[in-house]
């Protein structure tokens, strides 16, 4: 739900749409990570990646599987 002050649902969507299409929101996060990264002193490209996995519990059957 938007603001009662924005346009209407479609229009917001068809910019947002069109400029995703492009690459905006890709470039301007882009943009906008370098400049964290200089304003923090760190070097521009990382050096390191964070992965998580989650384990789940289940239960095994034995047999004939339909």
């Amino acid at each position: 739900m938007l603001p009662h002050d924005f346009p209407h649902y479609g229009t917001v969507y068809k910019y947002f749409a069109k400029r995703q299409k492009r690459g905006v929101w890709v470039k301007l996060h882009e943009v906008l990570r370098h400049k964290v990264k200089q304003k923090l002193q760190r070097e521009a490209k990382s050096s390191v990646a964070i992965v998580n996995s989650q384990s789940v519990k289940t239960t095994e059957k034995r047999g004939m599987y339909y």
